[in-house]
């Protein structure tokens, strides 16, 4: 059974009734068994009362003491349910009323105890929804003559018990090991899973992208039947016919610009440009975007497992891809080759501002693919380009210096960011899952780039909302006033005179202050980075919101990797649709009509665009589909950042015993953290290491001070310290001092 009964009551929206046919459509039971599975679990939601049937279909029954929530479980044994609607209150759930969910897990919650002000609301699992542990990272032991299990997560309170299926349990004894769960907990029954890698002696030994594909349960390749279906692409010709139905833009001057990492590992070029001069002197700026939506049919096997994976994860040497490799072969803009895209061609005038637009489906030919690098070489040579690149030299210097820094001039107008950083391992070519503009000062044309990228995103946007369509809207919060408040006091203490008034909400504009601000610090790489995990996570939306870090306030969407981003690849089926299916005319008897493709349409349109089944059914995927792809994006966000935890464990184990300054970033009662600047790593130096005197927390002036020796150790002290020892696992690193620190002063004696 490849759904969750998740999956299966997100199928339920607006209190419709559905059909068990759509059902298995969608869910994309197939054969026999699967269909049969289906009803089953359609049954049992029905018997106890989450689902009702009438007239040989299916309504969800909803009951308003019951949630759904994530479980997030401590190691002490119990669990807070979290609810995914913002501000909504946690859920105390006791380990006697889990009913064998384990952490992570999507549940229905039913509350049995009321919150007040000074205590959560209690609540029991009712039904477990969605596993999020259908694999697991263990070491394998012996007990009563049984092979067991051991999850390395703490937060896992079991152990499996394990079927042999013909393997030499024994050599893996103490192994690190990944476990596929065969069957979870079941009345006094334990799980049972079943081995299927051994990953070495332990987590040192293991390949890094290993435990973190493990430990997210992340696919790393794709099941025959989707390899199967590869065959029955088309090949890469395209038709002379479909030819006709799109604009051909193949005799205009084309580019791509790719990061290396990306032309290596995953061979997706998703998007090339062009630029062009009008007679009134506004640029004309072409994002073309590969035609995913052209291949992929929709509910098809290869659809639904894209779907199941969300979005690509960059594992920096290894890709996770949504597709297997031939669909990249068939889309991706190869230079010299003929390729479909959705064009979005932008009118901009020499103030930056954007005048018109059209989104229309294209043929485009690509002349020439560079690298960041090559990119930034060939404008900054002042040498004269040979006879074949000076024409792509002349577009090239006119898009970096005259085009991007008039459209960062209307971004910063507004407040938008721009964070600086040692490095980028993005796969998109958008501001991707932080949400704002990087910029790496030794490649200025990266964040230049991304100035115009994201221009697309915010066309499409606007025009999904003019002609009434459904759609998706990227979204970020602003960051909470408590979470800047030590970023701010170290940044005083660095000597900064940071003019933030935090008593209200935090807005850009005050973020761009800081952003200048730390410019001017020598610590400015600390800053940035500490600034960084300050922002909220990037949520996507039915509806228009806020995304604080680009500051737009209207409306914003991803759209320009289809290839690599579900989400990207909805929106572009959206417009498809418009072009395949859109009524340019309020009734046939008109002369009349308006042009779909183009801004020029809006405010015109008083009817309905799409046909009412076809915008219905868009509404209705965009609904089931959104809590599922918001979590993937959660779980890909978290399996790169876990991955860039452990190397920097790894390159601290190898540096244990060796000495390096850093910048206190944090000081709690137990000890204090440690930001080596150089590499960007975190360590703590816990109090009980610190032999030389008793030291005395003070919260007030965030700093540990001796009692006898007067020494301090504050936000913003530099202090010198020894790497002592190094958890690679949990991406624990401890660290003891061996200078530094500061004179205490009087205030710091102040009782709290």
């Amino acid at each position: 059974m490849e759904f969750s009964i998740a999956t299966l009551l997100a199928q339920f929206v607006d209190d419709k009734l559905v059909a068990g046919k759509n059902l298995e459509k969608k869910l994309g039971c197939e054969d026999e068994v699967s269909i049969q599975k289906l009803q089953i679990t359609l049954n049992a939601l029905e018997k106890i009362g989450v689902l009702v049937k009438e007239r040989g279909k299916y309504r969800r029954v909803y009951e308003d003491d019951v949630v759904e929530a994530k479980l997030r479980c401590s190691s002490k044994g119990f669990c807070f349910a979290i609810q995914d609607e913002e501000n909504a209150d946690d859920i105390y759930v006791r380990e006697s009323h889990l009913s064998n969910a384990w952490n992570g897990d999507r549940v229905f919650v039913k509350i049995i105890k009321e919150g007040s002000r000074r205590r959560s609301p209690e609540g029991e699992v009712k039904l477990i929804l969605e596993r999020s542990n259908p694999s697991l990272l263990a070491t394998i032991t012996t007990k009563e003559e049984k092979y067991r299990a051991i999850p390395l997560d703490d937060r896992l309170l079991f152990e499996l018990d394990l079927q042999e299926n013909g393997q030499d349990l024994e050599a893996a004894l103490e192994h690190l090991v990944h476990v596929s769960v065969l069957r979870y907990p079941l009345g006094q029954h334990p799980p049972l899973g079943n081995v299927t890698k051994v990953l070495g002696s332990d987590a040192e030994e293991a390949a890094d992208v290993d435990i973190i594909s493990c430990k997210h349960d992340l696919p790393q390749d794709f099941p025959e039947k989707a390899l199967a279906a590869t065959a029955k692409l088309p090949n890469a010709r395209i038709p002379a016919a479909e030819i006709k139905r799109r604009q051909d833009l193949r005799d205009k001057l084309t580019f791509s610009i790719e990061a290396e990492s990306n032309l290596s590992n995953t061979h997706w070029v998703e998007n090339a440009f062009t630029l062009e001069k009008t007679e009134d002197e506004n640029w004309q700026l072409g994002i073309h975007i590969t035609d995913v939506a052209h291949y992929i049919e929709q509910d098809g096997i290869l659809d639904r497992i894209a779907r199941k994976r969300g979005t690509a994860v960059n594992l920096r040497k290894q890709v996770l891809p949504l597709f297997p490799e031939k669909v990249s072969k068939l889309c991706s803009l190869i230079p010299g080759k003929n390729r479909l895209t959705i064009s979005v061609t932008i009118t901009i005038d020499p103030q930056g501002n954007i005048i018109e637009y059209t989104i229309a489906p294209t043929v485009i030919t690509v002349d020439h693919q560079l690298t960041y690098q090559e990119t930034q070489a060939l404008i900054s040579k002042d040498k004269k380009p040979s006879k074949k690149l000076a024409p792509l030299v002349a577009i090239l210097k006119e898009l970096f210096f005259t085009l991007s820094p008039v459209v960062k001039a209307q971004r910063l107008q507004r407040g938008g960011l721009e964070v600086s950083t040692p490095e980028i391992n993005s796969l998109y070519k958008d501001e991707g899952r932080l949400g704002t503009i990087l910029g790496v000062a030794t490649l200025p044309v990266h964040s230049m780039l991304t100035e115009l990228t994201i221009l697309a995103g915010k066309v499409v946007a606007e025009h999904l909302q003019a002609l009434e369509l459904p759609g998706i809207y990227c979204t970020q919060a602003e960051p909470d006033v408590e979470d800047l408040e030590d970023l701010l006091k170290l940044g005083s203490n660095l000597g900064l005179e940071l003019d933030l008034d935090i008593e209200g909400n935090v807005t850009s504009q005050d973020y761009q202050r800081l952003t200048e601000q730390f410019a001017t610090s020598s610590a400015v790489m600390v800053l940035n980075y500490l600034l960084q995990s300050t922002f909220k996570p990037v949520k996507y939306l039915t509806e228009p919101g806020k995304h604080f870090g680009l500051a737009y306030e209207d409306g914003y969407t991803h759209y320009i990797s289809p290839g690599q981003r579900y989400i990207d690849l909805i929106i572009q089926r959206i417009l498809k649709a418009v072009f395949e299916h859109g009524r340019d005319r309020r009734h046939s008897r008109a002369k009349n009509g308006v042009d779909l493709t183009s801004s020029s349409c809006h405010g015109q349109i008083n009817w309905k665009v799409l046909p009412p089944n076809l915008q219905e059914q868009l509404e209705t995927d965009i609904q089931t589909e959104l809590p599922f792809l918001n979590d993937r994006e959660k779980q890909a966000e978290d399996a790169e950042k876990d991955l860039a935890g452990l190397k920097k464990a790894e390159q601290m184990k190898e540096r244990t015993g060796k000495i390096f300054e850093g910048l206190i970033t944090g000081v709690q009662s137990y000890g204090f953290f440690v930001e080596i600047e150089d590499l960007l790593v975190e360590g703590l130096v816990h109090v009980s290491s610190l032999k030389d005197d008793w030291y005395e927390y003070r919260s007030r002036n965030s700093c540990l001070v001796g009692r006898k020796n007067r020494t301090a150790y504050r936000l913003g002290d530099r202090v010198e310290v020894e790497v002592k020892s190094v958890d690679y696992y949990r991406q624990q690193i401890d660290l003891v001092t061996v200078g530094g620190g500061s004179e205490a002063r009087n205030g710091d004696w102040e009782e709290e």
